[in-house]
């Protein structure tokens, strides 16, 4: 089923919306939840949560790229779940991916910051798009889906301390890119 018309029976508060998007996209929402959080039941909820959160918010929202979209949700709601699972100890596979970026990518919390987060996004997204395909599907691996350098080093037929520096490369080419917008770090 299309995108298009899965939004469309969410509009209609059809419940046949959330089988269709857990058909559709369960797999890989899952696989976000799970590179976050490393539970299962945890992953579960929160996946399931982000079947609730779209319930309420479409209509009014219209979402163009659901999976983009509903990942967006999932990504979100599992952070928070790790963050609320690990507010007393650290460590764990978020925080590293997170500290990894926090030498290019500054944090926001004020109105203000978060506006610049928006032009913080814009830059990223013209930053993606000058790489090539595969830095690309590595990039958004290694930070939005959250997978391990031992398993995209597989799928790129490379080892995991040669991804490791090529990440450290990308990583140091998007703070130079920001950095030449005027995005400060």
């Amino acid at each position: 089923m299309k995108d298009e018309q899965i939004v469309a029976l969410f509009w209609e508060k059809d419940e046949a919306a959330i089988r269709n998007s857990d058909t559709k996209y369960g797999k890989s929402l899952h696989r976000i939840s799970f590179n976050i959080l490393a539970n299962r039941e945890d992953s579960e909820e929160c996946v399931n949560d982000t079947y609730v959160k779209a319930w309420n918010a479409i209509p009014p929202e219209r979402p163009l790229r659901l999976f983009a979209w509903l990942g967006r949700i999932t990504r979100n709601l599992s952070l928070n779940r790790f963050y609320e699972n690990h507010a007393k100890k650290r460590g764990g596979q978020a925080l590293v991916l997170l500290s990894e970026l926090s030498d290019c990518i500054p944090a926001g919390q004020t109105v203000e910051e978060e506006v610049e987060g928006k032009l913080l996004t814009e830059a990223i997204v013209r930053w993606l798009e000058s790489r090539s395909e595969e830095e690309r599907a590595l990039f958004l691996g290694r930070y939005w889906f959250g997978e391990s350098l031992a398993s995209l080093a597989l799928l790129a037929g490379t080892d995991p301390n040669r991804l490791a520096g090529r990440m450290f490369r990308l990583r140091q080419s998007l703070k130079d890119a920001l950095e030449k917008e005027g995005i400060t770090i």
